[in-house]
């Protein structure tokens, strides 16, 4: 289905108009369940176009952190009515063979897993057989040390100060320029955080060597996903080496076998970290762009993935995994 003809689908998609009712005072929504505002979309005369269409394309899932198994454990029950789920290997072999993959193929991914994912997420993936991949920071295995960026929202808090950055700023724009800085200018910038806030973040127990070699005894795919976690962009090219390849020796060391799958970890392709990736021999680079991509992908370093969440409901969920929603967000931010 070409953009165009995505565009035209997407113009019908308004929700449906409910019939009048006598007018009541608003339900309060149950805890911890958020409303969904599209998941009206699932009602659209375009969903079944681009359920079809996805029939024909490579949907990988980018998850984080699970807080909510069940919800988790029902998207895979869609997942196994719907799709065929198949592994980082089954990607692979699909390259090296140049065959596509099965339809309706879809990869399950997880970004910067913590223990949620050894927790929650494997006794639910092992249950249905479903094959994933869970991509590492390495600079935090083995270690109670908080993803930076939690610790950078949480000293900012706290009155945590750093000359780039604005006085009592808000956590979110705090990050969010955090994550712009040149790369020794966030470092930096993070320890003047952590030296003039008035207190320290709790604790994350994080995974260990051991739960890396359990997760890959039960068909999770343990890749790269750099040492600290900066955005390559941002990195000068000594950087950019150092950040992949010291993962990769740890990773090495940890599993016994050297990693062959990478996520980049700002989601967007960098051309120094796709060659640095080809000198050490990785077959599988996986973008998070929100799309869909080939059967047989035509970049194996360049694989787009969709943003899912643990918590998204199965009618969103469904609208996701046809390319729907990714199309009208793209769509929305186009007009902006």
């Amino acid at each position: 289905m070409s953009y165009a003809t995505a565009t035209t689908a997407a113009a019908v998609c308004a929700p449906p108009q409910p019939a009048a009712v006598p007018t009541a005072a608003p339900t309060a929504a149950a805890p911890h369940q958020p409303r969904d505002r599209s998941s009206w979309l699932r009602f659209s005369p375009a969903q079944p176009l681009f359920r079809a269409r996805a029939a024909q394309r490579l949907a990988v899932l980018a998850y984080h952190g699970i807080t909510d198994p069940r919800s988790f454990g029902a998207q895979l029950d869609r997942l196994r009515r719907l799709a065929t789920p198949v592994s980082v290997q089954d990607v692979e072999r699909s390259l090296a063979e140049g065959r596509p993959l099965p339809p309706r193929s879809v990869l399950v991914t997880f970004d910067d897993p913590d223990r949620t994912v050894l927790r929650h997420a494997l006794p639910e993936l092992v249950a249905r057989r479903i094959p994933a991949a869970a991509f590492v920071i390495a600079e935090v295995v083995g270690t109670e040390q908080p993803f930076w960026w939690h610790e950078a929202a949480f000293l900012a808090r706290h009155g945590g100060r750093a000359r780039l950055l604005p006085r009592g700023g808000d956590p979110a724009r705090v990050l969010a320029l955090l994550k712009a800085l040149p790369d020794p200018d966030r470092r930096r910038s993070l320890a003047e955080l952590r030296v003039s806030a008035s207190r320290r973040p709790p604790a994350q127990e994080q995974l260990r060597p051991e739960d890396l070699r359990a997760l890959r005894e039960a068909d999770v795919t343990v890749g790269n996903h750099t040492l600290g976690h900066p955005s390559l962009r941002r990195c000068d090219e000594a950087t950019v080496q150092a950040e992949i390849a010291g993962a990769h020796r740890a990773l090495t060391r940890w599993l016994g076998e050297a990693p062959s799958a990478f996520a980049y970890p700002d989601g967007g392709f960098d051309e120094r970290a796709d060659a640095v990736l080809r000198q050490l021999g990785y077959r599988l680079g996986f973008l998070s762009d929100h799309r869909l991509g080939p059967r047989l992908p035509a970049h194996p370093l360049r694989i787009s993935r969709l943003q899912v969440d643990s918590t998204t409901s199965t009618r969103r969920f469904d609208t996701i995994l046809s390319g729907l929603e990714p199309a009208v967000q793209r769509l929305l931010g186009a007009q902006a």
